[in-house]
């Protein structure tokens, strides 16, 4: 998968970009708050009709502008394809091969992306809410099927807290609606763990030989999914389902006095154990960074696993937080592989020798050129 050409519009500090990518590495020079992670941040809202740097779609707009467009023209087994996605006031519209969708949903998906940002650096020691973020973020751009749960799921979550509030302060008494909530949340959040399940130990696969490759065979490292459902219920949805629902009857009392919902995969996580120990509490910081960079780099993998094609990958100066070694194993690890884009306010100090012939782009002030 590559993306060969992109057009903006009043996007962010861009009145209007249009230009053609290589399909190898794409590098985007320039002094800080000129325009690079605003670049990298339109090709991610192509792809999957959000930011990953704000909820307020109207942040994406131009200052004075009615509107944003942002469009691209993608290479894919299947042949090219234009995708386009209009911000305005009003909401998003997308379009793919010029044909409206009727809903997001059927958007998403047609165009891959992995983000890695010196944030993502903390994803071993972060919150666990980020790291379900990472993981529905990712795992929905590789499964409509996920994608579908997680919507629901979400919206069954919302309204089944808003009963149990309103069951704790007694402005409601039927049980019974209670258990029609219960029984939705449970089902979708039973599609929910099993698919975790089965791509998380899939993608550890990926990162364990990943890491003996970086540390030279000296760490092992493995994921341990960590949800509320034992390990041999999380094998198929049926008994993750029974498994939950007998959590939830369990936990009803709680939940009522509590006003929310205390099971289900909302309040998932996953550890990164190292040499049998939670790298987050007894690694040292190389040991996290080493874990996070394999990490993203088993995402590339998976996805290629699960679409048949590797995404595309968007590197936000994320080199300059890593030492030479790491460096040199990102490279080596995309080069020839994966369409990248990377940002960098100088090619100092970037391992320049394992980057073959890549394209130079100059971002100043909201303008984009191509160097010679």
């Amino acid at each position: 998968m590559k993306l060969d050409h992109l057009t903006l519009k009043n996007y962010r500090n861009y009145a209007t970009v249009d230009t053609a990518f290589s399909p190898e590495i794409n590098v985007l020079i320039g002094e800080n708050a000129q325009g690079k992670t605003n670049l990298l941040e339109a090709i991610y809202v192509l792809a999957l009709a959000r930011s990953h740097r704000t909820n307020s779609d109207k942040d994406l707009i131009r200052f004075g502008s009615d509107f944003a467009r942002v469009s691209g023209r993608i290479s894919r087994q299947s042949g090219t394809h234009q995708l386009e996605l209009v911000i305005s006031h009003q909401g998003k519209r997308a379009r793919i091969d010029r044909i409206e969708q009727s809903k997001l949903s059927q958007y998403l998906g047609h165009f891959n992306v992995i983000l890695f940002a010196p944030e993502d650096l903390a994803i071993v020691k972060g919150s666990p809410a980020g790291r379900r973020r990472f993981i529905d973020m990712e795992f929905g751009q590789m499964s409509s099927k996920y994608l579908y749960n997680l919507s629901q799921y979400k919206t069954f979550l919302k309204q089944r807290n808003a009963y149990l509030k309103q069951l704790k302060y007694h402005q409601a008494k039927d049980l019974v609606y209670l258990d029609v909530l219960t029984d939705s949340l449970a089902a979708f959040g039973a599609e929910l763990i099993t698919a975790r399940a089965k791509l998380l130990q899939t993608m550890s696969e990926y990162a364990a030989a990943i890491q003996q490759d970086i540390t030279k065979g000296r760490e092992n490292l493995r994921f341990s999914y960590q949800t509320q459902v034992n390990a041999e219920a999380q094998q198929n949805s049926e008994a993750a389902y029974a498994a939950l629902g007998a959590l939830f009857a369990k936990q009803q009392a709680r939940e009522i006095e509590q006003g929310t919902s205390l099971v289900g995969p909302h309040r998932d996580d996953v550890a990164f154990i190292v040499n049998d120990k939670d790298v987050a509490d007894f690694g040292s910081q190389g040991q996290q960074r080493t874990t996070a960079l394999a990490v993203k780099l088993a995402e590339i993998d998976l996805m290629k696993d699960q679409t048949g094609e590797y995404p595309v990958l968007l590197l936000d100066d994320v080199l300059s937080e890593l030492d030479a070694m790491r460096q040199t194993h990102l490279l080596k690890a995309i080069q020839s592989k994966v369409q990248t884009f990377l940002t960098t306010t100088s090619l100092d100090g970037i391992q320049k020798e394992i980057i073959t012939a890549p394209a130079i782009f100059r971002v100043q002030d909201g303008v984009l050129s191509k160097q010679a």
